[in-house]
């Protein structure tokens, strides 16, 4: 079948469909809330229940990961590469997108790269810059390929010209015009090298990779079933500057670290996200990252499982890479930055009608995944907007319409949904201190004192969990739904 690029508002009706559940859903509670209670009451309970069900399934696969983090990196990757003849001929192309970073930015991370236990050599280095950066992103490019001269079998450097046609300008047009362009160059400077030999990631500039992240993608490459067929995702730790970061912004960095973590046990229904891996020869099947979307790094896995009929997945990766939490020049300005991420992240909403659209269009996905791929998009978004008020605001609404009432259920229902809010505490508790354990190392400049803050700080998980998690989920879908399309915002970058 021809590739599908779905454009926005060609399915208008799956469009909207985000928007109006989540604004049917607050509807419905309040005016239950007035009319009707008691039902109200009972369907808060039964929402709160499986709430408390869905924490402790997310507790127990958190540290499932936890633990296989744990024992993965215990274990020489680079040792094991030895026994296999094929991983003498893998080569990595990294894609650095950038985009006004600084050049210590960038220094950083290709020096984590020149220090990564797997041979610098059998990696190609792309630096992906834009035609609107240009002359300080060339002049980037100089000072590194002096610094790093000899360091990788190749640094390569594109430039994404402006305005073309079809394109919304970000990180996706970016890519989309590098690995083009990247394509001819690998060709002419390396004719002998195979496509199926290579291995794309596509890092955010400000990734510092686990030192052992390129030797255990190579094994896997080199031992999984059908290897061109899957991508890899390792766990993303927001941590590089976590330490000089709000509260807010490290609580949200590290709910974003645990989701993934909870997602990375179940790779059934696993989609790429942020800076991951994947096959060259799928990018080049499916013509490379789309070029007018927001959300590439998750669309691209979706482009390989329609392009494949169905016959594509991700492989867990435990193995963190650590970014940048979002900042900026004072509290409040870090907190806005920390509000556009997360909305920018709660835009994958627009992966719903690319979905819809594929899978109507081939049967030969089976229909169970078709399914699955299509409820766990739908209702992942809908609960990203909803629980947070539902459970800490207008859950507590019936209670009050309904005082006076002398119903066993409106009695009880204070003490039930209270046991079950502390119930789910568990969560806070795990989350808490899984924290503590994935922080880096305190910087020198940073008092001692500043580590019972790291604890304490879970305290504002509640308000953080409402206002930079179901108040941007909410605006995009929102957005979404009357057709306000988001362009790409980048996050600043800044040590």
């Amino acid at each position: 079948m021809p590739e599908l690029t779905y454009h926005y508002g060609k399915m208008r009706g799956w469009e909207v469909i985000p928007g109006l559940l989540i604004w049917g859903t607050f509807g419905l509670a309040i005016i239950l809330s007035f009319l009707a209670p008691l039902w109200a009451i009972v369907l808060i309970i039964l929402f709160d229940v499986l709430w408390l069900y869905r924490v402790i399934y997310y507790v127990i696969h958190i540290l499932a990961a936890w633990v296989e983090v744990r024992r993965t990196s215990q274990i020489d990757w680079g040792a094991r590469l030895s026994s296999l003849p094929r991983a003498a001929s893998i080569r990595h192309l990294i894609f650095l997108p950038t985009y006004k970073e600084g050049v210590e930015i960038l220094r950083a991370t290709l020096r984590s790269l020149a220090q990564n236990q797997y041979p610098s050599i059998h990696c190609f280095i792309v630096l992906a810059g834009e035609e609107r950066d240009r002359a300080h992103f060339e002049e980037n490019v100089r000072t590194l390929e002096r610094e790093f001269d000899g360091v990788f079998g190749a640094i390569f450097s594109t430039i994404h010209p402006k305005d073309l046609p079809g394109e919304i300008p970000g990180k996706g047009s970016n890519l989309h015009w590098s690995g083009s362009q990247i394509a001819k160059e690998l060709s002419k400077r390396f004719p002998d090298l195979r496509d199926e030999d290579v291995i794309v990631t596509a890092f955010d500039v400000d990734t510092i990779a686990h030192k052992q992240y390129f030797s255990y993608l190579t094994y896997l490459y080199c031992t999984v079933p059908n290897p061109t067929h899957s991508s890899y995702q390792p766990i993303t730790l927001l941590a590089n500057n976590i330490w000089h970061a709000p509260a807010p912004v490290r609580i949200a960095a590290f709910g974003t670290t645990f989701w993934l973590m909870s997602e990375l046990v179940r790779p059934e229904r696993l989609w790429t996200f942020s800076s991951h891996s994947m096959p060259w020869t799928m990018l080049k099947d499916v013509g490379f990252w789309q070029k007018d979307i927001v959300s590439e790094d998750s669309r691209i896995f979706m482009q390989a499982f329609v392009h494949y009929h169905g016959d594509y997945r991700v492989t867990p990766l435990f193995l963190p890479v650590s970014m940048d939490t979002v900042v900026g020049d004072n509290y409040w300005q870090a907190l806005k930055a920390l509000y556009i991420q997360q909305r920018r992240w709660a835009w994958g909403v627009e992966h719903l009608p690319f979905i819809v659209e594929a899978f109507q269009k081939d049967h030969t996905i089976p229909l169970r995944k078709r399914l699955k791929y299509l409820f766990n998009h739908l209702e992942g978004m809908y609960t990203w907007a909803t629980a947070p008020l539902l459970i800490f605001l207008l859950g507590w609404l019936p209670l009050q319409t309904a005082e006076g009432q002398t119903a066993a259920l409106v009695q009880a229902a204070p003490y039930t949904l209270e046991m079950l809010m502390q119930g789910a505490m568990v969560g806070l508790f795990v989350s808490a201190l899984l924290s503590l354990v994935l922080l880096p190392r305190r910087p020198q400049q940073t008092h001692w004192t500043q580590w019972p803050f790291m604890l304490l700080q879970w305290a504002l998980l509640p308000v953080t969990f409402i206002i930079f998690g179901a108040f941007p989920a909410i605006d995009a879908q929102t957005r979404f739904m009357f057709g306000k399309y988001l362009g790409f915002q980048v996050t600043r970058k800044k040590r």
